[in-house]
């Protein structure tokens, strides 16, 4: 299944350019070397098969699909883990520290670390927060943080997501599905888990909770069944044992909000939505939303819920400011970034400005507010007219945009037609913060599946696989027990 892979051209997680198998790959390598390519195929219908009877779906033009899969994991070494968890912890610390300083007294503002004209223009901003202090302080209950790889094997971030980041069912349902399916190929792998990802978001909603309540009631508030991401809402509302519920089964009396139940009104005490600010409540924002609660802002500023993550932490997902935390790092923290950050240019200064322009077909263009994909221009993949349209767009609007040096995306492979075949890749952890934060062991491996593309978000066609975060202490097996074992699990 090998014999024909390229590993060459760009940085490959599962191979040297050479072609030998890296350190923590080579188990694998050697189980699936001399494996036939039907019995491994057959094991990879399977599984979509098994996410079409599950229902686990998202909406891709129009239309509901199931979550291409693909069934070779991601494997990151134990090292390269500790490192990305430690500067996961301490970018969410940052964040949160920043976002709640952005709502109260804007000391960074002050100290010039982020200037106020910034701050005010961020479509994630919300004047309705300021000085709305979320229990216990706590501004980020999960966030998503988008990890890349370049030519030079080192991790960078990409993007951070604060608001309302998706994805995490998926970690959990490719990996019950890989040990259904796959079970051999864990052998001697000493894989972190991610089963207790649900309860790691329950324990970090639950210690958000208003003072005095130690066993808060919590609700997850779905626009409902039409959203791209309703399945993931019921899972995680079910893995975590919480009620999913829909703006109209909540209502609002003095100051505290309820779940309409056949047996009365039952109190919630933290509410983790997944609708975005401007429809959590109609009398506050959008006075046409019908997905929010009427009267919910007042409950937040009360005190009587906590809303996780909280109205306004958006401002800490604007693409401009992504510019800035590692400064944003240094003053909160006192601390030097542990990862780095994609090379980054900002069109509302002069310089970089002139910089953009001369370089679009070697940049990617982004839209501050895009996301899935969306509102984006690839340089190197370009046309001269598309180049145009948004050279004319940056102009018009230099806050709305910035450039990021073009990462050729670190590349894995992925069984296509019958052999592996190298396609480009990101991660996405998550982080949860309770009481302090926390990461989930891997993170959802996103893959572009088309041949050349870097778009991985699976709202245009991206795929995914199982990432495994290995522990210290591997153990390596005899790769002809393991093919035999797969052999056995195939026929």
């Amino acid at each position: 299944m090998f014999s024909a892979y390229d590993a060459s051209g760009f940085y490959d997680e599962m191979f040297h350019a050479t072609g030998r198998p890296r350190a923590h790959y080579a188990r694998l390598h050697r189980g699936l070397r001399d494996l036939a390519p039907s019995v491994f195929a057959g094991k990879a219908n399977r599984i979509q098969d098994l996410y079409r009877a599950q229902g686990i779906t998202f909406a891709h033009s129009g239309a509901e699909h199931t979550f291409p899969f693909d069934l070779l994991p991601r494997v990151i070494p134990p090292d390269e883990w500790a490192h990305l968890d430690a500067g996961l912890r301490q970018r969410v610390r940052a964040l949160d520290m920043f976002a709640a300083d952005v709502y109260g007294a804007q000391a960074c503002v002050r100290d010039g670390i982020v200037s106020a004209g910034l701050i005010s223009t961020s479509g994630g901003y919300r004047r309705e927060a300021h000085a709305v202090r979320p229990p216990r302080d706590r501004w980020i209950q999960l966030a998503g943080i988008d990890l890349v790889r370049g030519d030079d094997g080192v991790w960078r971030v990409l993007e951070d997501n604060a608001r309302t980041p998706s994805g995490l069912s998926y970690v959990v349902q490719n990996r019950a599905f890989m040990r259904r399916i796959f079970s051999e190929a864990f052998d001697r792998h000493n894989i972190q888990p991610v089963d207790h990802a649900p309860q790691m978001l329950r324990e970090a909603l639950a210690a958000s909770a208003p003072e005095g309540v130690d066993n808060p009631r919590i609700g997850l508030l779905t626009p409902g069944p039409y959203n791209a991401a309703y399945y993931e809402h019921a899972f995680l509302a079910q893995q975590m044992g919480v009620v999913l519920v829909e703006g109209h089964d909540l209502v609002v009396r003095n100051r505290r909000v309820y779940v309409v139940t056949t047996a009365g009104r039952m109190p919630i005490d933290v509410l983790y939505r997944r609708i975005d600010d401007d429809y959590v409540d109609p009398v506050t924002f959008r006075g046409d939303s019908v997905l929010g609660v009427p009267g919910l802002m007042e409950c937040v500023r009360a005190g009587t819920v906590a809303l996780c993550n909280a109205v306004g932490v958006g401002v800490v997902d604007d693409k401009s400011i992504y510019c800035d935390v590692p400064d944003i790092i240094r003053y909160f923290l006192d601390e030097e970034p542990i990862l780095a950050q994609v090379p980054t240019y900002r069109p509302d200064r002069a310089a970089d400005m002139e910089l953009v322009l001369d370089r679009m077909d070697s940049l990617v263009v982004k839209a501050v507010d895009g996301a899935g994909g969306y509102g984006m221009l690839i340089g190197p993949a370009s046309t001269a007219a598309e180049r145009d349209d948004f050279a004319r767009r940056v102009r018009q609007n230099p806050r709305g945009y910035i450039a990021q040096e073009t990462i050729a995306l670190s590349r894995a492979p992925v069984f296509l037609d019958g052999r592996f075949q190298p396609r480009h890749v990101d991660l996405r952890p998550f982080v949860m913060y309770g009481d302090e934060p926390k990461v989930v062991p891997g993170g959802l491996t996103r893959v572009a599946l088309k041949e050349g593309s870097l778009v991985v978000n699976s709202s245009q066609g991206g795929g995914s696989k199982d990432t495994w975060a290995l522990a210290p202490a591997q153990v390596t097996p005899s790769g002809a027990a393991f093919t035999a074992s797969m052999t056995r699990a195939g026929a």
